[in-house]
């Protein structure tokens, strides 16, 4: 269900942004622009930039340069918070702000999933929501984000109705009737990440390789298999549809292999190096074994196997180990 708002559709309201990377900084930056109070958190460069020179917006949302309050935690309570760190910073996150966030709404914005439940058992209240972003962004500039395609963020479960109200005023926003449904299929429009981070090319160009293209579906083919047997009723999301989910786990690779290359004509032509290059490029710590190790994960719990995404994240280790990305010829053996 798609929700759609004024600037008037909620009141001002005072909103801390818990990671101000790619993703949570294009959502603080439009809720800045429509006149929300927006708190970020940030580190290092990033947080001395948004200090000096404001959080920069660039792209498919327009221009905008947002005058924000910038902190390494929080230090009073907001009205409502959205966690958008990796969800491999969650636990030092919230225990860096706990105080300040005890009984606040939060929306989890993160790949992966149930990060939303993790985050409600480290706080202690069940007052949070999990959400999805679908836009494409980059964030290798300290204090500057680029959208590169637009995307709906998508948003469920407890207090989802109160941030999809929130977030419809400033992003195509839609509320979902399954979180976990949702979260297995952006799950699935996640294996588009390993594979540019393991070879340096945007994800783009990685598709346009049929070579490469042929190991991207086949984590993509383990993950709606995965999925499916696990009895996850996936959800519409992007264009993917749970028809579509089938025919990835299922028709014949010529017909399946639409799936990833309608993903590359919706990223458009801007080159998009996918959030898991991104980090290895700035030298943190990668989401893989939450993306491709996550249906691994769910695989053994099945008693069975997912090879092709096990691979992908040793791969992904091995570039994050030696800070060499790896000749595509060294991949395209997957499969």
């Amino acid at each position: 269900m798609a929700v759609a708002g004024t600037a008037d559709a909620t009141a001002r309201q005072r909103v801390a942004v818990i990671g101000a990377g790619a993703i949570g900084g294009t959502i603080a930056a439009r809720l800045d622009a429509i006149g929300h109070d927006v708190t970020v958190t940030a580190r290092g460069e990033n947080l001395a930039a948004i200090r000096e020179h404001g959080l920069r917006l660039r792209g498919a949302y327009g221009a905008h340069t947002a005058r924000v309050t910038a902190l390494e935690s929080l230090a009073e309570a907001p009205d409502v918070a959205i966690l958008a760190t990796k969800a491999t910073g969650t636990a030092a996150a919230l225990e860096a702000s706990r105080a300040a966030l005890a009984d606040v709404p939060l929306l989890v914005v993160q790949n992966g999933l149930g990060g939303e439940r993790a985050a409600a058992r480290l706080l202690g209240h069940d007052r949070v929501a999990g959400g999805i972003a679908l836009m494409a962004a980059n964030s290798m500039e300290p204090g500057v984000v680029t959208v590169t395609a637009a995307g709906d963020t998508i948003v469920g479960g407890a207090e989802g109705e109160r941030f999809a109200a929130l977030l419809g005023e400033a992003l195509p926003t839609s509320l979902t009737p399954s979180i976990e449904g949702a979260q297995w299929t952006k799950l699935l429009i996640n294996m588009v990440n390993a594979l540019p981070a393991i070879v340096g090319h945007s994800v783009q160009d990685v598709i346009r390789d049929p070579g490469l293209r042929r190991v991207m579906l086949a984590s993509m083919r383990e993950t709606a298999r995965i999925g499916l047997a696990s009895g996850v009723r996936f959800q519409p999301l992007q264009g993917l549809t749970p028809l579509l989910v089938r025919l990835v786990a299922f028709a014949p690779r010529r017909i399946a292999q639409q799936v990833p290359l309608r993903i590359r004509d919706r990223l458009g032509d801007v080159p998009n190096l996918g959030s898991t290059q991104q980090s290895i490029r700035r030298g943190q710590p990668t989401e893989v074994d939450l993306i491709n190790g996550a249906v691994v994960d769910a695989a053994a719990r099945l008693g069975r196997e997912a090879p092709v995404n096990a691979a992908l994240v040793e791969l992904v280790h091995e570039v994050e180990r030696t800070g060499r990305f790896l000749p595509a010829s060294a991949v395209r053996r997957l499969a």
